[in-house]
């Protein structure tokens, strides 16, 4: 790939979607040259000795070579397939090893949104390297920014921050899969979704099916949640509610009938919990 900076423009339409990109590139940076190119604007330039801070969110893919990074918080080294966080207002460093360079994928960008998604606790200055490996995935996705930024054809901006979004899901993901991958609990967490979704309307005793595993329920209940984002119970009830909504809309069986048939507790427990998730109670999505 053509190494190439592109420093972009911001428009008030993009403020408004709350979430823009403010630079993106690619670069190889050859052993022995300095660090980073003098040719880069006075904002983002620095020199080692002082560091910077950026008033921007900035991902930094490393794909080749190897270096070090340190900000306010941490000092660590950066390998082939790591992920560089920088964040607004947090003073920080980076460098190629002086011997091996590197070749680097980067993207800066902020907003409103941005600022949401970037709260993620995967997502810290404290923890700013996160060892990904190198992911044909990761890599398409900034190549397609590269491409979208270079042409700047009408709301690319729109577009190109859509492909950011989805970079973070996927260092997301990655991130996720390493508490799981190669283990028991993965195969066991399988196994009670596809029990849950089996047995939606009857009541589950979580405690003993977990023992049915010879798992300790606390650390099943941790591990499903980690998984899933919720607990046992929680998806249990969400599969009910989707069941529910279904039903509301297909059949003619009454609330009450469909409150029993999906072994809630009371009709009027169904119609709070049905209210508080969605916003809106079972009589009136009927209507």
């Amino acid at each position: 790939m053509k190494e190439n900076t592109k420093y972009l423009t911001v428009s008030d339409d993009d403020f408004q979607w709350g979430f823009y990109l403010k630079v993106a590139g690619y670069s190889v940076i050859k052993p022995g040259s300095p660090y980073p190119s003098i040719e880069h604007p006075s904002g983002y330039y620095f020199r080692w000795e002082e560091g910077r801070i950026l008033q921007e969110y900035q991902i930094n893919y490393i794909t080749a070579g190897e270096g070090i990074f340190e900000n306010e918080f941490v000092k660590t080294a950066v390998k082939p397939g790591s992920i560089i966080l920088t964040f607004p207002g947090i003073w920080h460093r980076y460098k190629p090893v002086l011997k091996k360079g590197w070749e680097e994928n980067f993207i800066g960008f902020n907003g409103s949104i941005a600022d949401i998604l970037m709260n993620q606790s995967v997502f810290s200055p404290k923890e700013p390297i996160l060892q990904i490996g190198i992911k044909e995935e990761l890599i398409d996705i900034y190549r397609k920014i590269f491409d979208l930024t270079q042409n700047e054809q009408p709301a690319y901006q729109q577009i190109a921050s859509g492909n950011v979004i989805k970079l973070m899901g996927y260092i997301l993901s990655f991130e996720k899969q390493k508490a799981f991958t190669g283990k028991r609990i993965t195969k066991i967490i399988d196994e009670t979704r596809f029990t849950i979704r089996q047995n939606i309307e009857k009541e589950i005793d979580f405690k003993k099916l977990a023992q049915t595993h010879n798992i300790g329920y606390s650390h099943f209940r941790q591990m499903f949640k980690k998984f899933t984002g919720v607990s046992p119970g929680q998806y249990h009830l969400q599969l009910k509610l989707i069941r529910a909504k279904e039903m509301l809309l297909s059949t003619d069986k009454s609330i009450k009938e469909i409150s029993n048939e999906l072994g809630f507790q009371s009709i009027y427990y169904f119609s709070n919990y049905f209210r508080k998730k969605e916003g809106i109670s079972p009589s009136s999505v009927r209507k």
